[in-house]
C-alpha cells in the first residue's frame, strides 16, 4: 500500500511536470533567452517562486477536500465550477493542438516523415495509453520514462553549448532588464490553465486525500515544480551558451536550432526526441486533465471517461491536420492559461476560507497571503498580456 502511494505521488509529479514541458515551453524559453540573454534567469527565478505558491496552494486544497477543483468551485458558488471547467477545457484544447504539432515535428526530425503523419502516429500512441486496462498506471510510467529522457538529453546539450554559468547566476540575481511578459508567459506555460490541476486530480484518482497526506502532497508538488524548473534552467543554459557564442537562433524553430548549434547533427536528433517526448506527454496530460473537468457536466462523461479522452485527442489532431499553423495559437494559449491560473488560485483561496468546504483544515496564513498576491498580479498582468496576444492572433 505504501509503495503504491509513493508511486502515485511521483506519478502525479511527473504528470504535472511533463504536462508543463511541451512545445510552447521549449519555444518560449529559447526565444526569451535570445532576447534577454542572461537576465532571463531572473524571470525563471520569479516564475519558480510563483509556481511553488500556486502549485502547493491548489494541490493542498483539492486533496484535503477530496474533491476536484470544479466541484469545489460549484460548492463555493453554483455554476462557478462549470465556468472554470469551460476555461480549462478551452485552454487544454488550444494547447493540445500545439502539442500534436510538436509530436509531428519530433518525428519529422527523427524519421523525415511529414508533420501530419507524425501527428497521427503520435495521437494513436497517446490513445493506446488510455485504452490500456490500468490507464492510470500506464500514464504514470509513460510520464516518468519520457520525462527522464528529456532531462538527460538536455543536460548533454546544455554542457555542449558551454554556457557562461557565473554570468547567468549573477544576472539572475541582478538582471539588466526585467520583462513582465516573459514572466507571465512562462508561468502560464508551466502551471497555467489545466497544468497545475493535472497532478492534483491524478492524486485524487489514486485515492490520495485528507490532511494526513499533506506532507507527501507538498513533496509531490515540489517535485513537480523541481522537474519542470530543472528542464527550464537546462534549456536556458543551452540557449544562452549558443547566443553568447554569437550564433544566430532560427526564430521559426528556435529550440531545434539551439540543439543543432550546440551539438551538431546529433544534437538535432536529440531535439527530435526531446520535443516529441515533451509533446506526447503533454498531449496525455492535457487530455486527461481537461476531461477530468468535463466530468462535472454529465455522469456519462465520468462513466466513459477514457473514451472521452480519446475523443479529445482526436479532435485536437484533426484541427491541427486541417488547420495547422500552431505557433500563434501556442503563444496565445500560454497567455490564456496564465490568466486562467489567476482565476483558479482566486477560487481556491476563497474556498479555503469556507468551513463548509474545508471542514477542519486551515490554510496557512503565509501561503494564503502569498497566493492572493500572486493571483492579483497574474490577473492584472495576465489580462494585459492576453489582450495583446489576442490582438496578434486576430490580426
Amino acid at each position: 500500500m505504501i509503495k503504491k502511494t509513493h508511486s502515485a505521488y511521483y506519478g502525479a509529479a511527473f504528470l504535472m511536470a511533463t504536462s508543463a514541458i511541451g512545445p510552447g515551453f521549449l519555444t518560449s524559453t529559447t526565444l526569451f533567452t535570445s532576447k534577454l540573454l542572461a537576465s532571463f534567469g531572473f524571470a525563471i527565478l520569479i516564475s519558480i517562486l510563483i509556481d511553488v505558491i500556486a502549485q502547493v496552494t491548489i494541490w493542498r486544497i483539492i486533496t484535503v477536500t477530496n474533491k476536484p477543483a470544479q466541484v469545489i468551485a460549484n460548492e463555493l458558488y453554483p455554476g462557478l465550477g462549470n465556468f472554470l471547467s469551460l476555461l480549462i477545457i478551452l485552454g487544454g484544447m488550444v494547447f493540445n493542438i500545439g502539442n500534436i504539432a510538436g509530436c509531428g515535428m519530433g518525428l519529422q526530425v527523427l524519421f523525415g516523415i511529414d508533420l501530419a503523419t507524425g501527428a497521427l502516429w503520435s495521437a494513436g500512441l497517446s490513445i493506446i495509453v488510455f485504452l490500456i486496462k490500468d490507464a492510470g498506471k500506464a500514464m504514470d510510467w509513460f510520464a516518468k520514462i519520457l520525462g527522464m529522457i528529456m532531462i538527460v538529453l538536455t543536460i548533454y546539450v546544455a554542457f555542449s553549448s558551454h554556457p557562461p554559468i557565473l554570468e547567468a547566476i549573477h544576472k539572475t540575481i541582478v538582471p539588466d532588464q526585467i520583462d513582465v511578459m516573459s514572466i507571465i508567459t512562462i508561468v502560464g506555460g508551466t502551471v497555467g490553465g489545466y497544468i497545475t490541476f493535472a497532478g492534483a486530480h491524478r492524486l485524487l484518482e489514486a485515492g490520495v486525500c485528507g490532511s494526513d497526506n499533506l506532507k507527501e502532497v507538498d513533496r509531490s508538488a515540489f517535485t513537480a515544480i523541481g522537474i519542470a524548473s530543472v528542464m527550464r534552467i537546462l534549456l536556458f543554459l543551452a540557449s544562452l551558451g549558443v547566443v553568447m557564442q554569437g550564433l544566430s537562433i532560427d526564430e521559426n524553430n528556435p529550440a531545434a536550432s539551439v540543439f543543432q548549434l550546440a551539438a551538431g547533427n546529433l544534437g538535432y536528433k536529440f531535439f527530435g526526441i526531446v520535443i516529441w517526448s515533451a509533446a506526447v506527454t503533454s498531449v496525455v496530460g492535457a487530455s486527461y486533465t481537461s476531461i477530468s473537468f468535463a466530468e462535472s457536466y454529465h455522469p456519462l462523461i465520468e462513466k466513459y471517461k477514457r473514451y472521452c479522452i480519446v475523443a479529445f485527442i482526436i479532435v485536437a489532431t484533426l484541427v491541427f491536420v486541417f488547420y495547422g499553423k500552431p505557433v500563434k495559437v501556442l503563444i496565445f494559449a500560454g497567455a490564456l492559461n496564465g490568466f486562467i491560473l489567476a482565476f483558479s488560485i482566486g477560487i481556491m483561496l476563497v474556498a479555503a476560507t469556507k468551513k463548509r468546504i474545508m471542514n477542519s483544515y486551515t490554510h496557512p496564513k503565509m501561503l494564503f497571503v502569498l497566493g492572493g498576491i500572486v493571483s492579483v498580479l497574474l490577473f492584472i498582468f495576465g489580462g494585459v498580456t492576453l489582450f495583446n496576444e489576442l490582438q496578434k492572433v486576430i490580426g
